[in-house]
């Protein structure tokens, strides 16, 4: 099974993602998404350094829930920061000490900082411990990095570390 599905999850994604971007569920759409998520991680499998592992699914459930919920509170506030007076914001450079170790768990972190509106991930460290992040308006950063690790690394750290 291997052999035809090397990367499972990114199968099932690509096939949930072909018919989402189709809109529909045409059994045609549906065999031709098959095909793409069968041969996709096929032509790229060599490319992928090591095997994903996932340990606790419904942490990384529950992670993505938290992640949507924080973009779309933090477009609100982001909104109300840009169309308010732009003389009150005070941007910060912010380090993140991580704990993290996993590649794809830091990749993750620093992509869901980008996504988040308001903080964007700058630069890694060469020994992968630091994390520089720009937020856009931080009256206290020792509490956003707090929320930081506790949101996004706490779970990120659950579900890849223990492989």
């Amino acid at each position: 099974m291997r052999k035809i599905l090397p990367h499972p999850i990114l199968s099932l994604t690509l096939w949930v993602v072909w018919l989402l971007l189709n809109n529909t569920v045409a059994p045609g759409h549906m065999v031709m998404g098959a095909i793409l998520a069968i041969v996709i991680p096929l032509l790229t499998t060599s490319f992928w350094e090591e095997k994903v592992c996932i340990r606790h699914p419904l942490t990384l459930l529950k992670f993505l829930g938290i992640v949507l919920w924080d973009i779309m509170i933090a477009n609100v506030i982001v909104a109300k920061l840009i169309l308010g007076n732009k003389n009150t914001l005070q941007p910060k450079f912010l380090h993140i000490p991580l704990d993290l170790e996993h590649p794809l768990a830091i990749s993750l972190l620093a992509n869901t900082i980008s996504l988040t509106p308001g903080t964007v991930s700058c630069d890694l460290s060469e020994d992968k411990k630091t994390l520089l992040v720009h937020g856009l308006h931080e009256e206290d950063p020792e509490a956003t990095i707090n929320e930081i690790k506790q949101r996004y690394e706490q779970p990120l750290k659950k579900v890849f570390e223990s492989c």
